[in-house]
């Protein structure tokens, strides 16, 4: 029998279209941010827009070079919320009169050109695999350095270091090596962790010695929140450890247990620490006039980016137009509310949609990859950007407490930057392995392509999968 080969279109050609108009989203929303200015057209505009140009550019001639096969929609995707977030915090500076953009556009070009590193490094992200007790290891070193003499306590929360030129989150980056920590852990010891335990009517659940992973999960979230003060990164640690134990053995039990868990955890908290309580305090009684206007866990933020987005109404103020300068850190935590305002609804879904679908196209890579530690890694880097966006979101709108992460891609901060675009990275490596085209027939042991999902031996001659 002769050789079969799958074929599967690259899709680079469609990737650069989407490009260009992503790009031309990006320099339109900060030219008609800086038509306040007597010179709108002046120099900083046209050589950041040539930077990001540039960039985009280096980066989609690296896909079809490193990742002929990757997806083709995530990078616009991205190049397009990031480019809205530059707008946005620059428009912040010109009603705030800070030079907090010039700071984003420069971790913005360190963040890429560390995203397209990662392309050149690891030709496949299976090599991660090899790194899953060292990501471990990691993981406890950067959540443990705001602890350290280098740790800087800032709003009550010690989640920040000083390295010398700024401040950087090391927690930001452990949301990654956690991640890799997990799949590679899950998708090694699946088997083990499905071994029957006591069966309770329709749920069988786990053995006592099998809950210990989720035990050090719920451990190091509670940690986070005790001594760094940082409940949203709790929430986020938690939440992906869930979502990826689910994803692997497909229990409900784990995630009636991981509820219970959080219940109990949050409970302890409110009871036992201030900050937690203020926070759920100013969350439930927002509109209390002795809340609001309280020194420590004030509801003044939520309800000014409240006011904020009422403001804008269904079509929004314009960009430019608004008042996002009457709520703290608004290009920041409350980034949502000014893009609210001066976007209105419509913008705003549409950023939203355009979340939908980055996070849509991570699990549709997950769904193709033909390896169990490629499937969790990829289902739970795209959770991780579908948590943040809900707890960000839910947070601003009142619908959950505001717990301070930030909005991916958009947000002020460098290592929260940094961290999505090499989440970026790794989901386009993985979309590329689900992609590319397989052998079939007499030639197909000279492509090994797929991983076992319990013991993650290599395996020869899978289908393709087109996305």
């Amino acid at each position: 029998m002769s050789d079969v080969l799958t074929v599967s279109k690259s899709r680079r050609n469609v990737e650069a279209l989407l490009l260009v108009i992503a790009l031309g989203v990006a320099i339109s929303a900060n030219l008609i941010v800086g038509l306040d200015k007597e010179n709108p057209l002046d120099s900083a505009f046209w050589t950041q827009s040539g930077i990001l140009a540039a960039l985009a550019l280096a980066f989609h001639i690296v896909l079809r070079f490193r990742a002929k096969y990757a997806d083709p929609v995530i990078l616009p995707i991205v190049i397009a919320l990031n480019g809205i977030g530059l707008a946005m915090i620059y428009r912040i500076d010109l009603a705030n009169d800070t030079t907090v953009a010039e700071s984003q556009f420069l971790w913005t070009s360190v963040a890429m050109a560390a995203s397209i590193a990662v392309l050149l490094v690891f030709k496949d992200h299976r090599m991660l695999r090899r790194f899953t007790y060292i990501s471990l290891i990691a993981s406890a070193v950067l959540l443990l350095l705001p602890l350290s003499p280098l740790g800087l306590e800032i709003n009550g929360a010690r989640i920040w270091i000083n390295v010398g030129f700024g401040t950087f989150q090391p927690g930001e980056i452990a949301k990654i090596t956690l991640a890799i920590f997990f799949a590679g852990y899950l998708s090694t010891n699946r088997d083990l962790i499905l071994l029957a335990g006591k069966k309770v009517g329709p749920l069988q659940l786990p053995r006592f010695k099998d809950l210990a992973p989720m035990v050090v999960a719920w451990l190091v979230s509670i940690g986070v929140l005790i001594f760094q003060r940082d409940l949203g990164s709790s929430v986020l640690f938690f939440g992906l450890f869930m979502v990826m134990i689910y994803v692997a053995t497909s229990r409900i039990s784990w995630v009636l247990i991981g509820l219970l868990m959080i219940a109990a955890g949050g409970f302890a908290a409110i009871q036992l620490f201030s900050h937690v309580s203020l926070r759920i305090d100013s969350w439930i009684n927002a509109f209390d006039p002795e809340v609001f206007n309280r020194q420590a866990g004030s509801s003044f933020q939520v309800v000014q980016g409240l006011f904020g987005l009422a403001n804008g109404g269904l079509f929004g103020t314009g960009l430019g137009e608004g008042r996002p300068d009457l709520v703290i850190y608004a290009n920041s935590d409350m980034i949502i509310a000014a893009l609210g305002e001066e976007l209105g609804l419509i913008g705003l879904f549409g950023i939203i949609m355009l979340f939908v679908l980055l996070v849509s196209r991570g699990m549709r890579t997950a769904l193709g990859t033909r390896d169990g530690f490629g499937k969790l890694l990829a289902c739970g880097l795209s959770f991780t950007i579908a948590l943040q966006c809900f707890v960000v979101m839910g947070g601003v709108t009142r619908l959950i407490p505001l717990t301070g992460l930030t909005t991916p891609f958009m947000s002020a901060g460098g290592s929260s930057l940094l961290a999505n675009w090499i989440i970026v990275a790794i989901l386009l490596l993985i979309s590329e392995s689900a992609r590319r085209p397989a052998v079939t027939g007499p030639m197909k042991d000279s492509f090994p392509d797929r991983q076992d999902f319990r013991t993650g031996n290599l395996t020869s001659g899978s289908k393709g999968v087109s996305a």
